[in-house]
């Protein structure tokens, strides 16, 4: 088996003593290949079996859960990798002596980070956090940063030590301080804990959902000139609300001022897909949470209020005639839920796009975005006072009876909408005589399975 680097000369490149056609090729020395990926080294390292593999190789089949040598089978006494910087150089410079062949030199790997390093550095951040050190906690956290930038491998040293818990106390204590004269290390914390995302541990969010901390993240959203500021912001609070212990964070946020208000902005004005998406799922949250608690109820019915007076259902129909699938998906989430109740049906009963767009979602984004459509006009019918009833006609007249028929045929969907289409049906089926659907199905995008 021959491994090398091939270039084809042909043209103006031949001369008259070479072929038109001379296939020129740079042969690899076999100890320049990994074992493993049969690939040339960037970063050779060494294992206890005295077997040198390219690093990214040998760490996935550590990874997967092996514990031999993959050349000798021999069980590892440890998994220490130690760099082997004389076969790198060796590399380096068989590419420098080859780049005729368009070979290109091989970088100079950094140090992977070590978990001791990274647990320093953490310590030194709860350190500087407890005596309000700006200086020094930024100083940590950009080598937090700095470190998570360089590889995958730091990414999981960093992740793995604890890291995410250790920067949202820093958040809270910086924040109960005070978030304005604190803000540009909160901003940099923040950034940091934006790609750690969703590794929250159960401590970073009981540090992140504290009543400073909430206040912080969104007076961030509301004052803040800077976009990637609002999205790191807008992030956590969705990452927090998505934990399974909601409820008492809804609670808390709903406390907050001004917090509907710059949710239903960023939904409205789409400044950013990242945003707008993270923004209707944090809404979702906010309108489905339920609590057993008098309190907790009365705030989640202003929460739904506040939303319909300022226009939210209209804003959500307008979305979905024109925005791409992850929005989509999310709006109809919040359509459907604000369905749940008296006055989020009227408002969807009183707008002519409602039925037409759910209609025309159906089978034409995502399963899940069927399945909320489906719930949506679910909902919708089976609530429809005798003055409503016109709702049912419409319903018909835009192709709905037949859109579900495909949906039992296709078997698309869980249990749970099956049994809304079959009802939905029942419901339909007394009001079709007579009735023409003014739009066809569209069956060109529709398949069996998503």
């Amino acid at each position: 088996m021959v491994l090398g680097w091939r270039r084809r000369r042909t043209g103006h490149g031949a001369t008259k003593k070479q072929p038109r056609d001379l296939d020129m090729e740079a042969l690899i020395p076999n100890h320049f290949l990994c074992p493993i990926s049969l690939d040339l080294m960037k970063d050779p390292v060494t294992l206890s079996s005295g077997i040198t593999y390219d690093r990214q190789s040998i760490d996935t089949w550590l990874e997967a859960g092996n514990f031999t040598c993959p050349v000798t089978n021999q069980v590892l006494r440890n998994f220490d990798q130690i760099p082997n910087h004389s076969l790198r150089r060796m590399i380096q410079d068989w590419c420098t002596q080859n780049k005729h062949y368009g070979i290109e030199r091989v970088p100079t790997p950094r140090i992977p980070v070590l978990p001791m390093e990274v647990s320093e550095i953490l310590f030194s951040i709860g350190a500087s956090a407890r005596r309000l050190d700006q200086h020094g906690c930024l100083e940590c956290v950009h080598k937090i940063k700095k470190w998570g930038a360089e590889s995958e491998r730091n990414k999981r040293c960093i992740l793995e030590n604890g890291t995410a818990s250790v920067l949202a106390a820093a958040f809270d204590s910086f924040a109960t301080e005070c978030i304005k004269r604190n803000a540009t290390v909160c901003e940099e914390i923040l950034s940091a804990l934006s790609w750690m995302l969703p590794a929250f541990d159960e401590e970073a969010h009981k540090y992140l959902g504290s009543q400073a901390s909430l206040h912080g993240m969104v007076w961030f959203l509301k004052m803040s000139d800077d976009l990637s500021v609002k999205q790191n912001a807008i992030l956590a609070l969705k990452e927090l609300l998505a934990c399974h212990d909601r409820n008492k964070h809804v609670d808390a946020l709903a406390e907050i001022g001004g917090v509907n208000e710059v949710l239903f902005d960023f939904i409205r004005e789409k400044i950013s897909p990242t945003i707008t998406k993270a923004s209707l799922r944090v809404v979702f949250y906010l309108i489905s949470s339920s609590s057993s608690s008098s309190s907790s109820s009365e705030s989640s019915e202003k929460i739904k209020s506040a939303f319909l007076e300022m226009g939210l259902v209209s804003i959500l129909l307008e979305i979905l005639v024109d925005s791409e699938r992850g929005i989509c998906e999310r709006a109809l989430g919040v359509l459907d839920s604000l369905c749940d109740f008296q006055e989020g049906r009227e408002k969807a009963y009183a707008n002519a796009l409602t039925i037409p767009v759910l209609v025309k979602k159906i089978f034409r984004v995502s399963e899940m975005a069927t399945e909320y459509s489906i719930s949506a006009i679910w909902k919708l019918c089976k609530c429809a006072s005798t003055q409503e009833e016109r709702v049912l006609v419409e319903a018909l007249q835009v192709g709905t009876f037949q859109k579900l028929l495909l949906v039992l045929q296709v078997r698309c969907g869980d249990e749970n909408t099956k049994e809304k289409t079959t009802e939905l049906l029942k419901l339909l089926n007394p009001y079709r005589a007579g009735l023409e659907c003014i739009e066809s199905v569209d069956f060109k995008n529709i398949r069996r399975s998503f």
